[in-house]
């Protein structure tokens, strides 16, 4: 008998929570494999701090290839290399997203992740400052807050968007999306509240499990394809660990298709010319890259002002639907930010604020591959952001309702001289060509081990790789479409269900 029932591969949002999930149970052995390290930074519980860990040794810090549609620049991607992955470096907003993002996932074959069938794992998990109600939690591990000092841009950004017709939102994962509000945050007695701190932290001390850090995981081992264990680099040396019953993969949009495809899963044609032996062969592995897309839109400000110690910075936000949006979903997502939030050419040494509308429901689609056969060797990220001509228009519409904001009467005491893109830029071409040259991720890739049970999905409802036994991915890599909104609530979400649908599973076998 092997000495582990489970391994976790990746102690990012969602493996934190399958870990926790899984060795509530303790027959139950779990190792949990973590490339990073602890999260001891000072900086790590400093809510408006989490710009300032971007480098440091806790993110990966990918970037993608040139972007044949943004002046082939490289984009910068953080990505979290820590126990609590990305919630531990991220803004901490809390956003479910929008229930037909779930209901359209059940449409399209996935049955169980409806939003009535998703909506109890948001709420096994929330610990949410005003309770248990028809949409939120009070008994879950993770603190969900509002903020304590929101900044008076803050304020202006909700008067500008109410004096324009839009509707004041106290909830954004209530009952409705729409609307204008204060971001409720994952925080905890002023200090981040991390996926590690909130669901792992606390049980390291259960004797059923394992948690190895600075671990990088290397292939898959496989007996056919049966999933019987990994291989991991450890202090320079190679390691094998076999495990009982299965393999949980969770790491992450970009480097869960990259173990898989190293492991001989992917398309049979591509890892043959790789030389890596094929286990299955599934096309769909490491395509279906999606992610959000902003283009700041900025100001000096004629009062003084500065975030608080406990502010995400991006404090505020207005979903709406643009003019090119003939469905009932949002498409854009507007933050206010009571700072300057703009590439260097722009950069001023003056209080500011930043207006950033997002693209939420982007059209253009990406892809990861791998650089090499070597797992040292980072993927190929490709993005390719504003490939489809009708999110270029979408985010276009977003620069001018920003505009349209600021210039509002609200604004009248704080709005001084546009930094960027300038007042200047007044056509749509200019505009086109502003968002080219500055347009940067939202941090929210997800969709390359897509969910399903067509011929691109890599894992079945039940995140089952298909065509292999004993191996599941479980993270923000099964969303068959990108969530309305920020990810890592949806991603917690993912990691709850993907236990529960373990422990069924279980269930069933005795």
């Amino acid at each position: 008998m092997n000495q582990y029932d489970y391994i976790v591969i990746g102690g990012g949002s969602a493996g934190c929570v399958v870990t926790n999930r899984l060795t509530e149970d303790d027959k139950t052995k779990v190792l949990l494999l973590e490339a990073g390290g602890s999260d001891t930074l000072p900086e790590i519980e400093v809510p408006v701090e989490w710009p300032k860990l971007w480098g440091t040794e806790i993110d990966w810090a990918y970037s993608t290839e040139p972007e044949p549609y943004l002046n082939n620049r490289k984009i910068y991607h953080p990505r979290g290399k820590v126990l609590g992955g990305s919630s531990t470096i991220n803004a901490m907003i809390y956003m479910r997203g929008n229930r037909h993002d779930y209901d359209n996932w059940s449409k399209l074959g996935n049955y169980g992740w409806s939003y009535k069938e998703v909506l109890p794992y948001f709420k096994k998990s929330e610990n949410n400052q005003f309770g248990a109600s028809q949409f939120h939690g009070s008994d879950g591990l993770l603190s969900v807050t509002d903020q304590e000092a929101p900044s008076v841009i803050s304020q202006k950004f909700i008067e500008a968007a109410i004096s324009l017709g839009y509707n004041h939102n106290a909830d954004f994962n209530g009952a409705e999306q729409e609307g204008v509000g204060i971001y409720q945050l994952t925080i905890k007695d002023s200090k981040r509240h991390s996926i590690a701190s909130a669901f792992l932290l606390p049980i390291l001390n259960r004797p059923n499990l394992t948690v190895k850090t600075n671990v990088l995981v290397t292939r898959l081992l496989f007996e056919g394809t049966h999933a019987v264990g990994v291989e991991y680099l450890h202090s320079g040396m190679l390691h094998q660990v076999r495990v009982n019953t299965e393999v949980i993969l969770s790491a992450g949009t970009f480097d869960s298709p990259k173990l898989l495809m190293l492991s001989g899963i992917g398309d049979a044609d591509y890892l043959q010319s790789l030389n890596i032996p094929v286990v299955a062969d599934l096309p769909g592995v490491g395509q279906n890259l999606q992610d959000h897309v902003m283009t700041p839109v900025a100001y000096e400000s004629i009062q003084e002002h500065q975030p608080a110690l406990t502010s995400n910075i991006g404090e505020a936000g207005l979903f709406l639907r643009s003019e090119y949006n003939q469905d009932v979903v949002p498409d854009l997502q507007v933050y206010a930010a009571p700072v300057l939030w703009v590439p260097p050419k722009y950069a001023r040494n003056c209080s500011g604020f930043t207006i950033t509308p997002s693209l939420l429901r982007p059209k253009s689609r990406g892809s990861v591959s791998l650089r090499s056969k070597n797992p040292l060797d980072s993927a190929i990220i490709r993005m390719n952001y504003l490939q489809n001509e009708s999110d270029k228009l979408v985010l276009l519409a977003g620069l001018k309702i920003a505009r349209e904001l600021v210039n509002s009467n609200a604004f009248d005491n704080f709005r001084g001289s546009e930094v960027a893109p300038g007042s200047q830029v007044k056509s749509d071409e200019e505009l086109l060509a502003y968002l080219c040259e500055v347009c940067e991720t939202l941090y929210h890739p997800v969709g390359t081990c897509k969910m399903g049970v067509d011929s691109d999905a890599v894992v079945d409802p039940e995140l089952r790789v298909h065509g292999v036994e004993g191996l599941r991915v479980i993270d923000a890599s099964i969303m068959p479409n990108i969530t309305t909104g920020n990810t890592n609530a949806p991603t917690i979400m993912i990691g709850e269900f993907g236990a529960d649908l373990i422990k069924s599973t279980l269930r069933r076998s005795l």
